[in-house]
């Protein structure tokens, strides 16, 4: 007989993470429209949104902000026929985000931050948004990957 345990404990955290998720993503693109801090902002909230400002929540929001002019340059760099300035804010706060977690949190394999990125988007924004996000992202993290493939072969860490 199999321990379905753990699998219940790994859901729960995987709930938990998108609600996170979700949560950072709501407060960044409040951050778009203002320019209070965080922790302004959250000391706005009621108590029980004010419990969503997790670790989590907290780190990606920081690397959020100190890599955002970085996020939008790869950004840019992706878009074929489109100017950065013509894409919706919120998905730009969308790609931002995934990109913050693609690249500073490694224990979330990448898939998982792409999937995720693709239902806020299909969730707060546009129809085609899903379809949008997942194709920059799909070239952002391949890109990415070769690039990281590239620097460890150099500093003599083989691939995974």
């Amino acid at each position: 007989m199999r321990d379905f345990t753990n699998i219940d404990h790994m859901s729960k955290r995987l709930i938990k993470r998108t609600e996170e998720r979700e949560f950072a993503f709501r407060m960044l693109y409040a951050s778009e429209f203002n320019q209070d801090s965080f922790d302004d902002q959250v000391n706005r909230l009621d108590a029980a949104s004010q419990e969503k400002a997790t670790r989590y929540v907290r780190n990606i929001i920081k690397y959020y902000h100190s890599s955002k002019k970085e996020f939008d340059e790869i950004i840019g760099e992706k878009l074929e026929n489109w100017d950065l300035h013509r894409v919706a804010i919120v998905d730009k706060v969308i790609l931002r985000l995934a990109i913050a977690e693609i690249f500073h949190f490694e224990e979330i394999p990448p898939e998982v931050s792409i999937n995720e990125a693709i239902e806020l988007a299909k969730k707060y924004s546009t129809a085609g948004s899903g379809k949008f996000v997942n194709g920059l992202l799909d070239a952002i993290y391949r890109n990415y990957k070769l690039k990281k493939r590239l620097k460890n072969n150099k500093e003599g860490i083989s691939p995974d």
